[in-house]
């Protein structure tokens, strides 16, 4: 039986393929298409969605630069409570930020999100065409409306000069939250929220630049990025859900 013949009789299974594929934009590759076909019902070799994959010329997009925040000593600096332990045991436990620079025709753009460190999600952001501090004032107003429970939660960033402004010190504290900062200029203390970052570039902004005409459009592309990413984008630290449902799942069985 030839080569060509055995894939006539993966038809539905191709076409499956190529259905989540186009769902997602193109960003999903081999493991997570793998995954996703399993999630629904085909118990599949990842070999051979490999091989499909390849033959149909199906490649998920792959991670490029980074806004540097740091500017000095301009405030506290706190003590580098993570020192890369990035692994949490419940939702809530560690959060981590950063602000990140997006390069369009009509100027620069700034991207602050607040991430879980346990289920990967973005619990909160803000877009701004400047990296002020009535950004980050914004991004916990929204995070702590959210989730108002987080006395005792590990809050980690780098040296940026947003996070020592003694406003955002004060805000934590008053929220029960442990502040947490990376060493300067070491990009790996942080690189939960750099992985981010870049999965989100490569994913729905490199190569994409010229259709973001306004801030308006690339902000209602940031909006719909980030609710796939929370709802629909599953992941292998999630045990292949998607965050917000990792999340309630998390929240039934400690309940149970």
């Amino acid at each position: 039986m030839s080569r060509k013949d055995y894939d006539n009789r993966n038809e539905s299974i191709i076409a499956e393929i190529r259905t989540i594929f186009t769902e997602n934009k193109g960003r999903y590759g081999v493991r997570r298409v793998h995954r996703e076909l399993i999630n629904r019902g085909n118990h599949i070799n990842h070999k051979k969605v490999q091989r499909l994959m390849k033959k149909l010329s199906l490649k998920g997009k792959r991670p490029k630069e980074k806004y540097h925040s740091y500017k000095g000593n301009v405030g506290k600096i706190a003590d580098n409570i993570i020192n890369r332990d990035f692994a949490a045991n419940r939702p809530d436990e560690k959060w981590t930020t950063d602000v990140s620079q997006f390069n369009l025709l009509f100027g620069k753009c700034y991207l602050s999100p607040i991430l879980d460190m346990y289920t990967n999600e973005i619990i909160s952001y803000d877009l701004s065409l400047h990296p002020n501090y009535q950004q980050i004032t914004n991004m916990l107003e929204i995070a702590f409306r959210r989730h108002p429970n987080v006395n005792g939660l590990i809050f980690h960033s780098d040296q940026g000069w947003q996070y020592q402004m003694i406003h955002y010190t004060e805000t934590l504290k008053d929220h029960g939250i442990i502040q947490s900062m990376s060493r300067k200029g070491n990009c790996y203390d942080n690189c939960v929220m750099e992985t981010f970052f870049g999965r989100m570039k490569t994913e729905m902004f490199y190569g994409n630049e010229k259709e973001y005409q306004t801030f308006e459009d690339f902000s209602k592309a940031v909006d719909e990025y980030i609710d796939y990413y929370n709802n629909r984008r599953i992941q292998k630290k999630t045990k292949w859900m998607p965050p917000a449902l990792f999340r309630s799942t998390s929240i039934c069985s400690s309940v149970v």
